[in-house]
């Protein structure tokens, strides 16, 4: 009874917090505050958004608004019909002649993706521009909420954001006694990265149980050495790399058989866009991750024995 209460109030908290945010609106204005604390204004709800990240464009489309995307970056592809939208460059270099030639009245941005010159250069010309960067896995649905009220599609975003919700309390019950592993997310091999604390992905290791080796990192996405990593000694290393295959060069890490994960074989693949997007999907990756995550610690109890 307790988890099911427990539950109810996480659900009711965040439907709460669409009310409690300095969020107004009226048939005249809309007004609400970003991801990262600026005040967004618009007249109307938005008809014509650029999107200027893949996760933004699936938000979208989970709220009912993707008919209204007129431009969105490379990689912009989920759902199917998103990979019709016409391209402005990439989330990192977009043509800001393009964007002024489809005429939004809106963009979305992602701060850690997102140049911010060429955010503060779109505002100089006019453009509202409202940036998104969940943190925490809350965040995706006040993201989902914030994207109705942008586009006048507010009772969907609710019912978009309780499903969420609901899903990710589900998966926190399950997953709050487990055991901690130290867990290694490999970004990239040349040069190796990793994420600190403060990014969305840590949160997913929390959830399943996990702590991130390199939570104290200074940075959101540091490069660091391969010593480094042998000297956390991680229990599992998940990787994401850059496409739907297992990377290759997760299996490099067999070289160092005294590594704890190398030596388990606890060396997992999750799909990366189900874990470098923010939109909801990325409670499928954590799914995965919270499964691999058992196996390490099935593996790690069975050797401890021998």
């Amino acid at each position: 009874m307790n988890k099911l209460v427990r539950r109810h109030d996480l659900v009711c908290a965040v439907l709460a917090a669409l009310f409690s945010l300095s969020v107004s609106i009226s048939h005249a204005q809309i007004s609400l505050v970003d991801d990262v604390g600026r005040s967004v204004v618009l007249t109307e709800p938005a008809q014509r958004i650029v999107a200027l990240a893949p996760h933004v464009v699936e938000n979208l489309y989970a709220v009912g608004a993707g008919q209204l995307i007129v431009g969105a970056v490379s990689y912009s592809d989920f759902p199917e019909e998103a990979k019709l939208i016409p391209r402005v460059g990439s989330h990192s270099a977009f043509s800001l002649e393009t964007i002024i030639g489809l005429n939004p009245d809106l963009v979305i941005a992602w701060q850690s993706g997102t140049d911010d010159q060429a955010v503060a250069r779109l505002e100089s010309l006019g453009y509202p521009v409202y940036i998104s960067e969940p943190r925490k896995l809350e965040d995706i649905a006040q993201a989902l909420i914030n994207m109705g009220r942008l586009t006048g599609n507010t009772s969907e975003a609710i019912r978009e954001a309780r499903r969420f919700t609901e899903s990710l309390a589900s998966l926190r019950s399950k997953n709050e006694k487990q055991t901690r592993v130290g867990v290694f997310y490999q970004i990239w091999n040349e040069p190796l990265q990793t994420l600190n604390d403060d990014h969305l992905i840590s949160d997913v290791i929390r959830l399943c149980g996990g702590v991130n080796v390199f939570a104290d990192a200074l940075t959101l996405a540091p490069k660091i050495n391969i010593e480094s990593v042998i000297d956390r000694n991680p229990t599992a290393i998940v990787a994401a790399g850059m496409g739907g295959a297992r990377p290759e060069w997760l299996d490099d890490w067999h070289d160092w058989p005294g590594l704890q994960a190398a030596k388990n074989n606890n060396l997992f693949f999750i799909h990366p866009d189900l874990m470098h997007r923010h939109s909801s999907r990325i409670l499928l990756g954590a799914e995965q991750m919270c499964d691999h995550l058992d196996r390490a610690r099935r593996t790690t109890e069975t050797d401890s024995r021998q």
